[in-house]
This record gives C-alpha cells, sequence and structure tokens, in this order.
C-alpha cells in the first residue's frame, strides 16, 4: 500500500519508548538508497537506541548510501539559565556512525533543526531531538513528507549550512507552495526567513475565524504574542494552547529586569490570566537533569498547520529554523486534538468550591 505523502508521529511524557522511536528513526534511514541529509541540535542516545541508529547508518553506507551530518556546537559557556536549554552531541556516538560531519557553531545562534533529507524525495523533520529523553519524557512532534520539490528545499538549506558552517547566512531563499493529495503546504527557513515566518503564523493566528492551538515551549514572539492578546481581549474564536511554565517564568524574570520587555510581559500575563492555555511544570535545566520539557512546536489556525523546530519565540528568527506550513483541514484536526490533549493534561485542575 503506498503511504500517504505526509504522515506525523505525536510524543508525550511517559507515552513511548525510546527503543520505539529509535525503530522508526532507524527504518527510515535504512530505506535510503542514495544519500542522506542530516541537520540535528541533540544527539544524546544510549544502549538499544543508539544501536539502531548506529546499525541504520553503518548498513546505508555499506551499500554506498552518501550521508553527512551537520550538527550545533557551542564550545563557549551560555547564561546560567539558558533558553532554549544547550545542546549536547555526543561526539563518541557521532564519530562511531563513520560518516563526514561538520559542527556548527551555535554562538550567538543555534543551529536548532532536526530533520533529515532522504534519496532528495522525502523529509524528516519537526521538533524532535535525537536524544534519551526527547523519546520519552517530552511532548514532540515528527513529520514526514514524500516531496521531491520539498526535500529539493531542505537539500538547500543544507548545502548552505555544510559549506559555510555557519548560522547566519542560511534560509535566505523563498521557497513555492507545493501540492500534494489532500496536502498545499511550503516550508521556511531562518534566519533568512525568520521575520516573514513570525509574521505568516501571527496573520493567520489574527484572522482565524473558527480555532487557534498552540504548543510552544515558549512565547516571546512579539507578532505572535501580541496578536494572541488582541484576539483574547476581542474573542472570534475558540483559542487554547499549553507551554512551558518553568521556561516562562524565567522568561518572565528576565523580560522584568528590561524597560523595553514590559509590554511583552504585560502580553504575556494577560495570555496567563486569560485561563486558555495549559503549562507543563519542567524540570529547570542543568547539566546532567533530566530534560522533561513541553517542546511540541505547533500552530493551528483554523485548517492550517505550522510544524517545525522553532519556539514562538523572537530568538528563534535568527537561529537556523525550519517550519512547515500545511493547508489541510483533515491535518489540522489531527493537530488540534494532540494540542488539546496534552493541553488537558496540564491544565491546572479548578479548585472544588468552598462548604456552604
Amino acid at each position: 500500500m503506498t503511504p500517504p505523502p505526509v504522515e506525523f508521529a505525536f510524543l508525550e511524557d511517559g507515552g513511548q519508548t525510546a527503543e520505539g522511536t529509535a525503530a522508526k528513526l532507524a527504518d527510515f534511514i535504512s530505506a535510503a538508497r542514495t544519500s542522506l541529509e542530516i541537520a540535528i541540535y541533540d544527539l544524546q542516545l544510549q544502549g538499544a537506541s543508539a544501536e539502531a541508529l548506529l546499525d541504520a547508518v553503518r548498513g546505508v553506507t555499506a551499500r554506498g548510501v552518501k550521508v553527512r551530518v551537520v550538527f550545533n556546537w557551542e564550545p563557549d559557556k551560555r547564561p546560567v539559565n539558558p533558553l532554549p536549554p544547550p545542546s549536547s552531541v555526543d561526539w563518541d556516538l557521532l564519530k562511531a556512525m563513520g560518516v563526514p560531519f561538520q559542527p556548527i557553531k551555535g554562538i550567538p545562534d543555534l543551529m536548532h533543526h532536526k530533520y533529515v533529507v532522504r534519496d532528495s524525495a522525502e523529509v524528516w523533520t519537526g521538533s524532535t531531538n535525537w536524544t534519551t529523553d526527547s523519546w520519552t519524557r517530552e511532548e514532540n512532534v515528527i513529520v514526514r513528507v514524500l516531496s521531491p520539490e520539498l526535500a529539493k528545499d531542505f537539500q538547500e538549506d543544507f548545502e548552505y549550512l555544510w559549506s559555510a558552517k555557519e548560522v547566519a547566512g542560511s534560509g535566505k531563499f523563498s521557497a513555492p507552495w507545493i501540492t500534494l493529495p489532500g496536502f498545499r503546504l511550503r516550508p521556511f527557513f531562518s534566519p533568512g526567513r525568520g521575520q516573514k515566518m513570525s509574521h505568516e503564523i501571527a496573520h493567520r493566528i489574527s484572522i482565524a475565524s473558527r480555532r487557534v492551538r498552540i504548543a510552544s515551549p515558549v512565547l516571546t514572539s512579539g507578532p505572535v504574542l501580541g496578536t494572541l492578546t488582541e484576539l483574547i481581549k476581542t474573542p472570534r474564536c475558540g483559542i487554547s494552547g499549553v507551554y512551558d511554565r518553568t521556561q516562562m517564568e524565567e522568561v518572565k524574570r528576565q523580560w522584568s529586569a528590561q524597560a523595553l520587555s514590559s509590554w511583552k510581559l504585560a502580553a504575556f500575563e494577560a495570555v496567563e490570566a486569560s485561563g486558555l492555555f495549559a503549562s507543563k511544570v519542567t524540570t529547570p535545566y542543568a547539566p546532567g537533569s533530566v530534560h522533561d520539557f513541553m517542546h511540541a512546536k505547533m500552530t493551528v489556525a483554523d485548517d492550517s498547520v505550522f510544524i517545525g523546530s522553532y519556539n514562538l519565540s523572537h530568538s528563534g528568527e535568527s537561529n537556523a529554523e525550519n517550519v512547515l506550513e500545511i493547508e489541510s483541514a483533515a491535518t489540522a484536526d489531527l493537530c488540534a486534538a494532540y494540542i488539546d490533549r496534552i493541553t488537558a493534561r496540564y491544565r491546572a485542575p479548578v479548585p472544588a468550591p468552598a462548604p456552604a
């Protein structure tokens, strides 16, 4: 049976095993016939999951498949409470793959992608890093798209990162809409199209007439945050979502010390006070700590979906990120249902009324 052109996998905290997700990734890699371009932010796997990845990569290279990897590398120290948390790449695991790789310096801006291009024909992308915690303790999304046209766009982004070895100049091209059976989609790459990406998401939210659903670790993008607060003041559609409360508490602390960010602090406090958004209390980042972040990055506005590596953040516009804009009622229903599910899980219970 021919697989659909767009497929999703939705991960939840405690909802699946690392081995199960490793098997999906290994199957995707093992099916390669000619080439694999991999751009990954975090790579930390152990045990059976690491072995599955190594076996898949070694298996295809033994058949002559050309494999290349770029990854985020941060040689300098970042702040005490970095947002997003810093990447961690297991160099021994990377070297054990036996393929060419290229570190991309993540200072000052991150190489934040999590994608694979297979055979110039299919793309694996989304919010999901390749770590045990990402696959077991975080909310995350994986999307696979079978489209040579889309693969070409991702390859253009990859080739710049591979050759230039920098974030700053990447993504400086406008990709056209692609039509697939039941879908219409286009990619955005930052930093080249970072502002256009965030403004397009804000625009779609602003014109939504039926529903807006948001899952994002943080909500710091000016266009998105401003649009959300206006929509909350004058509601015309159902709005709800979920974010990472621990990370946003740190953002609020930083905003409170910056006079120019006072409007963002007030705007986010309006979002909090609306009661429309739930939040997951997660473990503060520390070296060696569990990473149980609310890490899904997805926006649904009516029948449009935005999905990828991009947090709804101002800093994300300057990182190397990717987002797919997908127009499909069925896809929007599917993604909205996932956001509703994790929103319900992390919504604070309503206090019982006091006894009379």
